[in-house]
């Protein structure tokens, strides 16, 4: 009896891994050489930042995200920590702010401004000063503003709240210690109510990190993990690691019980750390290595088998680190789901490499852009700090599709010669009329002009946003359909802007007449 594999349906079965064309690359870039497990690079809509060398401190660069080819071996850095830089963050409800760490002790938090970078910045917004030993990771809470997390080789995971005044920040709000060894990995669910950890004692742990108290621990023997994720409300835990005979291994757990995990995969017998990246919008996990140029996606489901595997997208230049680009900064238009950008130490090159779903038609494709989180938080530091839960703020990738309507025109008022909707014109002063009879007219004009007035009154002006952007003030198209959507709405502009012109050209011709029939009963007194 043979076996038949059993058939899945899915709609993203055929994606496949696009790297950018040399021109669309980040030539000359002088990556750091550091040895730690750590991603190095960090992608939002505007930048990338990228962890460099740099004598007598730690540095990293940010590179504006339109400004591909050959990198200007001057060009400025964000240079301030006095040890080298281990991790940085981009702030996702600020794409100008980012966050790093240090083998100083220290976390800061720099502004960066819109224009470009004419020399090496140096001025920090915040400094963070808590730890005893250097500062390997730091992530933002995902929903609540200005809520920072940091671990540190002193082996305390702390949190900051940065809504202060403060240039120098000196006792976080809350300090974890309930770690034996290094934190190697932090990964907040989707809401920010729990914490997981992987430390390098061998246990996976997964903390309310207000409380400072574990929930959740696991003993598993079999499994040392480096990194761990949250499989968004699938209430699942991944974490990749290596087996007892140290091949690469993935293992996902139930967030409720992490006694022994659900189920464990063995990769390949590499030695580099595996970085996995979840999209909590398509349920599909990524799973990239270190020293390798391989990227392997499995779509999850909350049912047998949990990890369906897809393929995976080889490249002969291995990979020391990887950014991803949030789900706000991908080009539907080519039906593009996600995105990474590849350090290559090698060239000293970062390449990015699009995950597409193949389509024929242009038109944005509903199905596989679900809404996604958007830039706004759902909650500040001091309601998330009182204990509030919220789930983030969702928006959705159509180009246009929060403009539920336009800044609406003031419908018309139909046309009767009781109506006077246009401003009067003067009256002649030579005319000759008794005080009485002048009084009438005057008097009849200016109420209805103050009617109208009121009644077209300018709206306030209200700020629409789309993908992070305020349409109003016209971003550049960046596709072809973008640039077909964008001529489409200017059409639709021009003709409403000319029946609005022809209706005021009536309104004044009626305006005209009435005017002469005030002035001809005027006259008959």
């Amino acid at each position: 009896m043979s076996w038949h594999p059993q058939y899945r349906s899915s709609k993203f079965r055929h994606v496949f891994g696009k790297p950018a064309s040399k021109e669309n690359c980040y030539d000359s870039v002088p990556i750091t050489s550091s040895v730690h497990d750590h991603h190095f690079c960090a992608v939002n809509p505007h930048f990338i930042a990228v962890v460099t060398e740099c004598a007598g401190g730690g540095a990293f660069l940010v590179i504006p995200l339109h400004q591909t080819g050959k990198l200007d071996p001057h060009y400025p850095k964000v240079c301030g920590h006095r040890g080298n830089v281990l991790d940085i963050k981009w702030n996702p409800f600020n794409d100008f702010e980012i966050a790093s760490c240090s083998e100083d002790a220290t976390i800061k938090i720099w502004d960066i401004p819109k224009q470009l970078l004419s020399r090496n910045l140096t001025a920090y917004k915040k400094e963070l000063v808590g730890h005893a030993r250097r500062v390997g990771l730091v992530e933002w809470h995902p929903t609540a503003a200005s809520i920072l997390l940091s671990s540190g080789y002193d082996y305390k995971v702390m949190i900051w709240n940065l809504d202060t005044e403060e240039s120098v920040i000196v006792s976080p709000v809350r300090t974890i210690t309930c770690h034996q060894d290094v934190i190697l990995s932090m990964s907040f669910n989707t809401n920010g109510s729990l914490l997981a950890t992987a430390c390098k004692d061998r246990k996976i742990r997964i903390l309310d990190p207000r409380l400072g108290m574990v929930l959740q621990e696991a003993n598993y023997k079999g499994h040392r993990a480096s990194k761990v994720l949250f499989l968004g409300n699938l209430k699942k835990l991944l974490s990749t690691g290596t087996s007892r005979w140290n091949n690469r291994q993935m293992a996902l757990w139930d967030q409720d019980n992490l006694s022994v995990p659900i189920t464990e995969e063995d990769l390949d017998g590499s030695s580099g750390v595996l970085f996995p990246f979840y999209d909590v919008d398509t349920n599909m996990l990524y799973v990239v290595g270190k020293g390798d140029g391989n990227i392997r996606y499995y779509e999850v489901s909350a049912d047998k088998p949990h990890l369906s595997y897809l393929t995976e997208y080889r490249s002969n230049n291995p990979q020391k680190g990887i950014g991803v680009m949030p789900k706000r900064g991908l080009d539907v238009s080519s039906c593009e789901i996600f995105r990474f950008y590849r350090l290559i130490t090698s060239k000293s090159f970062i390449e990015p490499v699009s995950m597409i779903v193949p389509r024929r038609s242009e038109s944005y494709q509903e199905d596989i852009y679900p809404p996604t989180a958007g830039a706004q938080p759902s909650m500040t530091a001091h309601e998330w700090l009182a204990g509030v839960n919220r789930e983030p703020i969702l928006v959705s990738l159509r180009p246009g599709s929060q403009l539920m309507s336009r800044q609406p025109l003031r419908p018309e008022r139909p046309l009767s010669s009781s109506a006077v909707p246009t401003s009067p014109l003067p009256l002649d002063p030579t005319a000759k009329r008794t005080a009485q009879d002048r009084q009438r007219p005057y008097s009849l004009l200016e109420e209805k002009v103050s009617r109208w007035a009121a009644e077209h009154r300018p709206e306030e002006t209200k700020s629409w946003l789309t993908n992070g952007f305020d349409i109003f003030e016209c971003p550049p198209p960046k596709t072809e359909n973008e640039l077909l959507q964008m001529f489409y709405r200017q059409q639709e502009e021009i003709r409403r802007l000319r029946e609005l012109v022809t209706q005021r050209e009536v309104q004044a011709k009626q305006l005209e007449l009435e005017i002469q029939n005030l002035r001809m009963g005027s006259g008959q007194f």
